[in-house]
């Protein structure tokens, strides 16, 4: 990984697990300070710090408040004095039709995965501002799904929301583009995190969840968190001074392939 996020400072929601800890490590490895905001600190955190010689920190944070998100930006005022590169990727995901959702199941859901960005992206505008203003530009990069164009059954929600932060990163790129501030989303497909492999194991033979899982890519494999990860830090970083307001499938092309009956598939 090159040095190529020297010096600046980014801000990764969720960051302690999954694929947002696979965002924070390769920001990391890019000379990057990561300013991890999540509600719970990572069980191994001093240890991480330590190995990456404490360009790490945590502050613990609810997306789903303003008030919340409003002392996390003064904070890191008070201790950076300036954001270069955000990364909204705190959400959550259910399995429930339609009839089987609460009002506040579909509340939780867009609290977290919607509104999560939209005050985050709100209250560190300014710190990205000034980190576009001192650097040249500044970047945000909002995590949603290939469900945001392909679904699952029993995703209503879920698929709503990620739709929704897709649509939201079209609209703040048009808006923040005379202040150079890019903004771009990633469509992950399947990761391989603790929440999937919880999943995998849940069905039974496991075993047989990964082949069939590997078959619906056209590369034969899954993806990992840093798959997810090298894609902010370019999309973060001057190589993609020109891209904005789109939303860049990182997939292994699963989306790509169209299915066919099991007598064609060899």
């Amino acid at each position: 990984m090159s040095t190529s996020l020297r010096n600046k400072v980014a801000v990764v929601t969720g960051g302690s697990q999954g694929i947002g800890r696979g965002i924070s490590e390769r920001l990391v490895a890019a000379g990057a300070h990561v300013v991890v905001a999540d509600l719970k600190k990572a069980d191994d955190f001093q240890q991480w710090r330590n190995a990456s010689d404490d360009q790490v920190s945590y502050l613990k944070t609810d997306v789903t408040s303003g008030e919340s998100v409003q002392s996390l930006a003064e904070q890191i005022e008070a201790q950076q004095g300036r954001v270069d590169v955000l990364v909204n990727n705190a959400g959550i995901m259910f399995e429930k039709s339609l009839e089987e959702q609460t009002e506040a199941d579909w509340d939780l859901m867009m609290a977290i995965n919607v509104k999560g960005p939209m005050l985050m992206s709100k209250f560190l505008l300014p710190l990205l501002r000034y980190g576009a203003a001192k650097n040249g530009s500044a970047a945000v990069v909002n995590i949603g799904s290939i469900e945001g164009f392909a679904v699952n059954p029993k995703h209503t929600a879920y698929s709503a929301s990620k739709g929704a932060v897709h649509g939201f990163t079209a609209a703040l790129a048009v808006d923040l583009g005379l202040d150079k501030i890019r903004v771009n989303a990633i469509a992950p497909g399947w990761i391989d995190t603790d929440l999937n492999r919880a999943y995998v194991e849940s069905v039974g033979d496991v075993e047989l969840a990964k082949q069939e899982l590997a078959k619906l890519h056209p590369m034969g494999s899954i993806g990992e968190p840093s798959d997810v990860g090298d894609v902010v830090v370019w999309l973060a970083s001057d190589e993609s001074r020109f891209v904005n307001g789109q939303v860049i499938t990182v997939d292994g092309a699963r989306t790509r392939k169209l299915s066919l009956p099991p007598i064609f598939q060899t």
